[in-house]
């Protein structure tokens, strides 16, 4: 099955700093209309992880938005998920490949040489960042800005390019303009006072997939 990974990715992240648990976050994503919604519970345990992955997986079905987990392969099987999203100190896309054939692969990417990697490699969409800084995660990185950007989306096609890192409703256009197929979030939604209305004010600043 081919999944679309185009438009807003929102990364329902289980930091506890956040005003929104991870299946708040995802519910408010299928409400909102994004179109891909990822687990991302890096100091969960499994079982936590789990329970998550399942409920999320619930309405994620329901709402015919593309489940991904971050990080973990068996995590996704466990939880029937669309995709998983390997970092650069993950499994690689090979391995992975082998273990699920099933599943859909993004790969994260920070800079040219990583993304001339990516390419080779048996994914099916590549995330760039971080675009303008993050304060959600330390990706050891700094901002790499539209210009960078705009070239690693001359490369990537014609795999889906995604931008994350200090993505909001002001800049998620810019973004787009610069050949982002798609945007991710986390603390735009995940703080949000309301996250439905975020949800839906990120999706109409991107556009239409």
């Amino acid at each position: 099955m081919t999944h679309d990974f185009r438009g807003l990715h929102v990364l329902a992240d289980a930091d506890p700093r956040w005003k929104h648990d991870p299946v708040a976050q995802a519910r408010a994503a299928c409400e909102g209309g994004a179109r891909v919604v990822q687990l991302r519970a890096k100091r969960a345990t499994d079982s936590q992880a789990l329970a998550w992955g399942r409920e999320i997986r619930g309405l994620t079905r329901a709402a015919k938005v593309v489940f991904v987990m971050n990080d973990r392969v068996d995590l996704a099987l466990a939880c029937e998920a669309d995709a998983v999203h390997l970092g650069q100190d993950d499994l690689p896309p090979e391995a992975a490949r082998r273990i699920a054939p099933r599943l859909a692969i993004g790969r994260s990417t920070h800079d040219a040489a990583q993304l001339t990697r990516a390419l080779s490699e048996p994914i099916d969409y590549v995330a760039y960042g971080p675009l303008f800084g993050s304060a959600s995660k330390d990706t050891g990185y700094d901002a790499r800005g539209l210009t960078a950007l705009r070239e690693i989306a001359s490369r990537s096609a014609p795999l889906p390019l995604v931008a994350i890192g200090g993505i909001d409703a002001s800049n998620a256009a810019a973004a787009r303009a610069a050949g982002a197929n798609g945007v991710a979030v986390i603390s735009a939604v995940a703080n949000a006072a309301d996250p439905v209305a975020a949800v839906r004010e990120l999706v109409a600043a991107f556009g239409p997939a």
